[in-house]
């Protein structure tokens, strides 16, 4: 998939809200749900999401979407309950690509969703991959913690979403930790973010998990700061035949810390052979000087005299290293050139 620029659609809900969705690849659909808050097109801009993207998915058609109320997507629905709301728009995308099974991918909060969608439709899911889940949100941490969470984010999102990624990505440097948190302050506001974390917390598939028949992989950290490992043993142990993966490390994003070991695992569940992509950028020694400077705000006319070649050279090698990364805009390459090269 490395180069390969993703289209946007947008599907509408039954209330009329608009659900955007992106697609890239070919092959059979492998539906990936937005973990938390998400942007599609920051999100493909945001190296080390992009290269996971890119690892997970040769072979296959990947589709992701924004929920309602992130990102690219309408706003959600007065008084809907998320969870049924969530569960409409994964049918609703499903649909809209036109497939009638799909291998699914639920990370964090969308592993919840995932089990309960694949409790209620069996017959459209081929295989389950599951990383980060749990069982019941109420076990995410203690109420006084999960209280002071919600509080941060509510009214302070600027600090809050720094103290989410503290949590969602111990370990990850100083780059990745600002334009992540930049992220998740883009992809949703304060009021979107503290109600999806509070319907995280509220939560609990207990019911679903005997209803679950779909072949499943369970894949956990070990020392996953946001969701105990204990969480992912118990979603393994309560759907009949679910192999469990548990990894070493502490990251809750897949895409943070060994991403090698967590793709590998997640392909595996989804019965494909190892990825060969192994996250290192395809450019040219001079593309890498001139996404350099595109990350530092240089026009077209800057990098030239920086560089001693044309302005029309400059835009050129710009316009090559939007289509090699697949990327649409100089914001998203210079998110990328500060997140993908150390």
């Amino acid at each position: 998939m490395n180069g390969v620029e993703q289209r946007i659609g947008r599907v509408a809900l039954s209330g009329g809200t608009e659900v955007a969705y992106a697609t890239a690849g070919s092959g059979p659909v492998l539906l990936l749900l937005p973990g938390w808050v998400s942007h599609v097109e920051l999100d493909w801009a945001l190296g080390p999401q992009r290269r996971f993207y890119e690892a997970i998915a040769p072979g296959r058609t990947l589709v992701r979407y924004d929920r309602p109320g992130n990102g690219l997507s309408g706003a959600a629905p007065e008084g809907a309950e998320l969870a049924d709301l969530e569960l409409e728009v994964i049918d609703a995308v499903a649909d809209a690509v036109g497939a009638d099974q799909v291998d699914v991918v639920g990370t964090s909060l969308s592993s919840v969703f995932a089990v309960r969608w694949a409790a209620r439709h069996p017959e459209r899911i081929r295989r389950l991959v599951l990383y980060g889940g749990w069982v019941d949100g109420a076990r995410l941490g203690d109420p006084e913690a999960r209280e002071h969470v919600l509080e941060l984010v509510g009214t302070h999102w600027g600090f809050g979403s720094e103290i989410l990624t503290d949590i969602f990505a111990p370990g990850a440097d100083a780059e990745f930790r600002a334009a992540f948190a930049a992220l998740q302050r883009s992809a949703a506001s304060a009021e979107t973010a503290h109600r999806v974390l509070a319907a995280a917390y509220a939560m609990d598939v207990s019911g679903d998990l005997g209803r679950v028949t779909t072949p499943t992989r369970v894949i956990h950290r070990e020392g996953d700061r946001a969701v105990p490992v204990q969480e992912g043993r118990r979603l393994a142990a309560g759907i009949a035949g679910a192999e469990l993966t548990v990894l070493p490390g502490r990251a809750h994003i897949a895409y943070v810390g060994d991403v090698d070991a967590v793709v590998d695992a997640m392909r595996q569940g989804l019965g494909l052979s190892r990825s060969t992509a192994r996250f290192a950028p395809l450019l040219t020694s001079r593309q890498l000087e001139v996404a350099a400077l595109v990350a530092d705000g240089c026009s077209n006319r800057q990098i030239a005299e920086r560089l001693f070649i044309t302005e029309r050279t400059a835009e050129s090698h710009v316009d090559r290293i939007r289509e090699r990364l697949g990327l649409r805009s100089r914001a998203q390459l210079a998110v990328w050139y500060a997140t993908s090269i150390r």
